[in-house]
């Protein structure tokens, strides 16, 4: 995060955003583009990353940021009650991730063929568990390692203990924002260092998402490393793209209000459900309001958001409004999804790689952990990269990048990256407690 004194030389929400789109644009045609710079240049950087890496590198300069440090006009840090600095943010993360997200996974899904979907098979599911599994013990193994380098970057003791901060990534990395919140709660760390496990979740998280990235521009050549059978995710492709073709024809402009219509109404539902629904399951099993619960999950307002919102689009999929594909809704749906991927990539500041260096090599290692296991595993069951990148930011990432990354090898495979991103808010509790547990066992006393 950026937190210099001075503000970034551009604060507003709606300039930030114009700088956004703009960059999208340029990368969208450079991309397209027949010179032969252009067609080498993004052959290397796929333009789903350049879309990542762009507002990261002007993050990184200060020239953007989502936050940063209020001032006086002195020059002074702006204190709040507890004098701590005050920080002012960005609303446009929020915005993309609370509006344009539930909108894209509508559209996305709208044509879903869920035969097909589920006929992918088992091997999503394993590899998504494979995450799971990697974070759980890619933590302890992380602090074993540190011990013997570094003994006083993992050490600690009672709320300042390193395990405890480490619990609230392990909590991030499998389920989600009320995961880690629970973790925090659980283990009671002190707040006063929360802020440096937040960074090495958001650095460490950014730079293995923009290395996914990468690979799927390589999908193919990997794909052959991996020896894997991808017969099922084309065939899901051709059933969907057929489609599209079947019911394919110039949209009008009543075309797209239509469209429209359907998807932000069906946002502003789920929205509605989300603001109420927790409180009703609160009434009906207590826990859910216990931050320290297993059940908390399920008092989270974004898990039900994500939730209704795929739940919806699917529902959509039975209908005959399904026929809106062949105006182009996934397209719209994929425009959204960019524009996610932007305000992410914001978030991204490349300087604070080197600000916590002892942290974020413990972060670093227990991806590589995950990683090396997940490739294992890939190749042992001969899983496809697909299955691989998206069952590891349906844990890393959660709702808000696993349908990215589906998406980027295929509009139709979006839906796989939610449902599994769902499934881990409802285990990361568990499994960040469980890899907490191992943390603490090996931990430096």
């Amino acid at each position: 995060m950026n937190n210099l004194k001075f503000p970034p030389l551009f604060t507003d929400n709606f300039v930030v955003f114009g700088i956004l789109m703009v960059l999208l644009a340029l990368v969208f045609y450079t991309s397209t583009s027949l010179h032969p710079f252009w067609k080498k240049f993004h052959v290397v950087f796929p333009s789903l990353l350049m879309c990542y890496l762009l507002p990261s590198i002007l993050s990184s300069l200060n020239i953007i940021s989502p936050e940063w440090n209020a001032i006086d006009d002195m020059g002074n840090f702006i204190m709040d009650a507890n004098m701590k600095p005050v920080t002012i943010k960005l609303s446009i993360y929020q915005v993309a991730s609370r509006l344009l997200l539930p909108a894209a996974l509508i559209l996305l899904t709208l044509s879903v063929d869920m035969k097909a979907l589920f006929g992918l098979g088992s091997k999503a599911l394993v590899m998504f568990l494979t995450g799971t599994v990697g974070v759980i013990l890619g933590g302890p193994i992380a602090i074993l390692i540190m011990s013997f380098l570094a003994p006083d970057v993992v050490g600690g003791a009672g709320p300042d203990a390193v395990w405890r901060g480490l619990a609230t990534i392990a909590g991030s990395w499998i389920g989600g924002g009320a995961n880690q919140t629970a973790m925090l709660e659980i283990y009671k760390y002190n707040q006063a260092n929360y802020g440096a496990m937040v960074l090495v979740d958001i650095v460490v998280a950014n730079i293995w998402m923009a290395i996914l990235l990468f690979g799927i521009g390589k999908k193919e050549s990997i794909d052959r490393w991996l020896q894997a059978d991808t017969t099922a995710i084309e065939n899901l492709k051709n059933k969907v793209s057929s489609y599209t073709e079947s019911v394919s024809r110039i949209p009008s402009l009543k075309d797209y209000m239509i469209i429209l219509g359907i998807t932000f109404g069906a946002v502003g539902l789920s929205h509605y459900g989300a603001l109420f629904i927790p409180d009703l399951m609160g009434t009906w099993i207590p826990s859910v309001n216990d931050k320290t619960s297993m059940m908390s999950t399920f008092g989270d307002s974004f898990f039900w958001l994500v939730t209704l919102a795929t739940f919806i689009g699917v529902g959509l999929s039975f209908t005959p409004i399904k026929a809106y594909e062949g105006m182009g809704a996934s397209k719209i749906g994929s425009i959204l999804i960019y524009i996610l991927v932007a305000s992410i990539g914001m978030k991204m500041d490349l300087k604070s790689v080197v600000s916590n260096p002892g942290l974020i090599a413990v972060g670093l290692i227990w991806m590589f952990v995950h990683v090396v296991l997940m490739f294992i595993v890939a190749k042992i069951i001969k899983a496809p990269f697909f299955f691989l990148a998206v069952g590891s930011k349906a844990n890393i990432g959660g709702a808000a990048s696993a349908p990215i990354v589906a998406s980027a090898f295929h509009t139709s495979l979006a839906s796989v990256g939610v449902l599994l991103a769902i499934f881990g808010y409802i285990i990361g509790t568990y499994g960040a407690i469980l890899s907490a547990i191992l943390m603490e066992i090996v931990a430096p006393k």
